[in-house]
């Protein structure tokens, strides 16, 4: 779990992104029936502002609609401390009970996901599910010194502990969670003494059948008995914007369009006027910020990365019979290996994705300095210099001691041979003095 506020920059991503269009909220529910209602939303996505938007929304419309309950199925390998506290508040305040279900098999609610179970009126776990690992770290991947450590521990700690008493949950092990950063299986959860979680289910309609009838207290001591038999239930899904804004919001993503960007800006400084390319790496680069002041980054990777791509841009300039060129892939890849500073696997760039960037940029530095070399290499075109060799024609005869004049590009020049060349003969031009040429004949 990072502690931390998201940067500026991904606020206003965020708040230039409502010029994308939504879509509407799809239900399932039968129209003309008085039965109870009941939202299922799935969160399947780290928890930063576009979840919690995305949670908070689902928990005001369910309020409005006078839902019975709320289900959000739960799959995260954690979050920012400020998202999680935001829907944690707004669960506490919900009007209506909201369960949170772990699930399905295979899934777990680590970190942040481990404090919105606990906060839940109904905590619910899928077999082969597991919670916990709640330790809070930095969200620019640099390692908290000790005091500041357990500042945001003792402070995340406290937090858990206020939620697991209110919702009598065991307190020793939810705090546990975050100062050992210990987890949990379903089987561990359910049977502990008290437990952290209320029951397992093996999806969402076991979830209902076996919370029909269960009486329920709220967080602030009320009870409430729920109904689910023969409710109406309508799902709740993410807007388009909150779709793609999630999407963003993962590291390999996150590292093509911090890669692209990055390439298109340098391909705008290699030929400017493009336009192009300096338009999609600056849109590229901004949704890459975003998504990076929600990720655990490591600066000393970002730091490499821009190392190897100078490189890429010196080879052009410089002659280093390729030196740059691998020093830049050198950089680029072990760059990107400690650019995400986190043990979590969803939080971690995937080689196969960091290889195939390096081979591209790699490849493009090549090409790119080939086409320079094949440059350099041609015969000048233009200026004095690209008259030598050029063909003409001899308007008059011409000798060593007898200049003439001779037809070249549609001019007529002065010019000496070196040996006698008739009028009207093919000559080409061997040198130049000023405004005479000599030519010699073909």
């Amino acid at each position: 779990m990072t502690a931390r506020l998201p940067r500026r920059i991904g606020g206003a991503i965020l708040a230039l992104a409502v010029c994308l269009p939504q879509t509407s909220l799809r239900s399932t529910s039968p129209p003309g029936t008085d039965s109870a209602l009941i939202v299922l939303a799935e969160v399947d996505s780290i928890i930063q502002p576009v979840s919690a938007e995305f949670m908070i929304q689902t928990l005001e419309r369910a309020e409005a609609d006078r839902a019975g309950l709320v289900v959000f199925t739960l799959r995260t390998p954690g979050g920012l401390v400020d998202s999680t506290r935001a829907i944690v508040t707004r669960m506490l305040a919900a009007s209506m009970p909201v369960a949170i279900f772990v699930g399905p098999a295979g899934a777990r609610a680590a970190s942040a996901g481990f404090i919105l179970t606990i906060a839940a009126d109904v905590a619910a776990m899928a077999p082969g599910t597991h919670i916990g690992a709640a330790h809070p770290v930095t969200g620019d991947g640099q390692k908290m010194d000790e005091t500041m450590s357990k500042k945001a521990a003792q402070d995340v700690a406290a937090y858990v502990r206020t939620l697991a008493t209110a919702r009598h949950r065991n307190v020793t092990l939810a705090e546990q969670a975050v100062n050992d950063s210990r987890a949990f299986t379903e089987e561990e959860a359910l049977h502990a003494s008290p437990p952290l979680i209320d029951l397992l289910a093996k999806d969402v309609p076991d979830l209902l059948e076996k919370l029909d009838g269960r009486t329920i207290r709220r967080f602030d001591g009320a009870t409430a008995v729920l109904r689910t038999s023969g409710a109406r239930l309508t799902k709740r899904e993410m807007t388009l914007r909150q779709r793609v804004l999630s999407a963003i919001a993962h590291p390999n993503i996150a590292y093509l369009l911090l890669s692209l960007g990055m390439l298109g800006l340098t391909i705008e400084l290699w030929t400017p006027g493009a336009v192009l390319p300096g338009i999609v790496g600056g849109v590229s680069l901004l949704l890459a910020f975003f998504a990076l002041s929600l990720l655990p980054v490591n600066y000393a990777g970002l730091l490499l990365i821009l190392l190897g791509l100078m490189l890429f841009a010196l080879e052009i300039k410089v002659t280093s019979y390729g030196l740059l060129t691998a020093g830049g892939v050198i950089s680029l890849v072990f760059g990107s290996m400690i650019l995400m500073d986190s043990p979590a696997p969803e939080f971690q760039l995937s080689l196969r994705i960091v290889l195939p960037v390096a081979v591209a940029f790699a490849a493009i530095a090549v090409m790119l300095v080939r086409l320079g070399v094949a440059a350099q290499r041609r015969p000048a075109v233009t200026g004095i210099a690209g008259m030598i060799g050029e063909a003409g024609r001899a308007v008059t005869p011409i000798g060593p001691t007898q200049p003439g004049r001779v037809a070249v590009h549609g001019e007529i020049w002065d010019a000496t041979a070196v040996q006698p060349v008739a009028e009207g003969a093919r000559v080409r031009i061997i040198a130049i003095d000023g405004l005479r040429v000599t030519v010699h004949p073909e």
